[in-house]
């Protein structure tokens, strides 16, 4: 998960806009930022300067899978926490135990697929805007997913 030495908030004018800037090693290359505004709901790669390179607004629910996705880096984030994120205001323990439990009694009903068609919904949104970024979205099965660089992974972004 990143630590709050890898997160830098910047507040901005009358310290109402709240900006993250994410740098983590191994997900964008070096001398990329990004940049997430928590109040347009929009994320933005930087280079150094900065430059904009590119940037996608966000709708409400895929905000809140990006902000979980970017703490679980580089590890899965889970899809209870996909789900409390979803469903509560505020993200406690308790709100990501009830997730759980709600998974749990939906995979021993068969109802898992209905349980996370929401979660599944604004990840797939999320994963198309997070493509130009050069970022994807990978699937643990029954388990979570996690950010990926794609860089790495297509001969269009290695000419960047």
């Amino acid at each position: 998960m990143l630590r709050t030495q890898d997160i830098q908030v910047k507040q901005l004018n009358e310290g109402e806009t709240r900006i993250f800037h994410f740098s983590p090693q191994g997900l964008l290359p070096p001398g990329r930022t990004l940049a997430i505004n928590l109040e347009t709901r929009t994320m933005s790669l930087l280079s150094d300067g900065p430059t904009l390179i590119a940037e996608r607004q966000l709708s409400a629910n895929e905000m809140h899978l990006l902000v979980p996705i970017l703490d679980y880096f580089p590890h899965y984030c889970p899809y209870e926490v996909f789900l409390s994120y979803l469903s509560t205001k505020v993200v406690t323990e308790a709100s990501i135990e009830r997730c759980r439990q709600r998974l749990k009694e939906a995979q021993a009903r068969g109802r898992w697929e209905q349980e996370l068609r929401p979660v599944r919904r604004a990840l797939s949104s999320l994963r198309t805007k997070l493509y130009r970024l050069d970022l994807g979205i990978s699937n643990v099965r029954e388990r979570g997913c996690s950010l990926i660089s794609l860089t790495s992974q297509s001969p269009k972004h290695q000419q960047l």
